[in-house]
């Protein structure tokens, strides 16, 4: 299956743990870097019934997100839409190469380390 560019039209900012300068003292505190910008993806929700399927093993999960493959992508990560943080529960490369695309199952939630 090939990922048709006419389904990417979210954009997401995927960032990752890094020490960042507090702008006020200066120190550099742990907080979240931006890795890729304004990359483009489809969101999904979960239907209610892939929601009542993904709740017997992960409750949290609430949408998938795909993506053409990003090599140094990993779930410790996070992703970033329309001020809504999204967590990675997992990286599902595409069954053909493993190259093409990831589909991202995600849960929502602060997520401050």
């Amino acid at each position: 299956m090939s990922l048709s560019a006419g389904r990417l039209r979210h954009r997401i900012d995927i960032q990752q743990r890094a020490d960042v300068q507090d702008p006020v003292t200066g120190e550099m505190v742990p907080g979240w870097a931006t890795v890729w910008a304004a990359v483009p993806c489809a969101i999904e929700p979960l239907s209610a019934r892939e929601f009542i399927a993904a709740k017997a093993t992960q409750s949290q999960v609430v949408a998938r997100i795909t993506l053409r493959f990003r090599d140094g992508l990993d779930a410790s990560m996070r992703i970033l839409h329309k001020g809504k943080i999204y967590n990675i529960a997992g990286l599902l490369p595409d069954k053909d190469s493993g190259l093409e695309y990831f589909t991202i199952p995600v849960s929502q939630g602060v997520n401050q380390g």
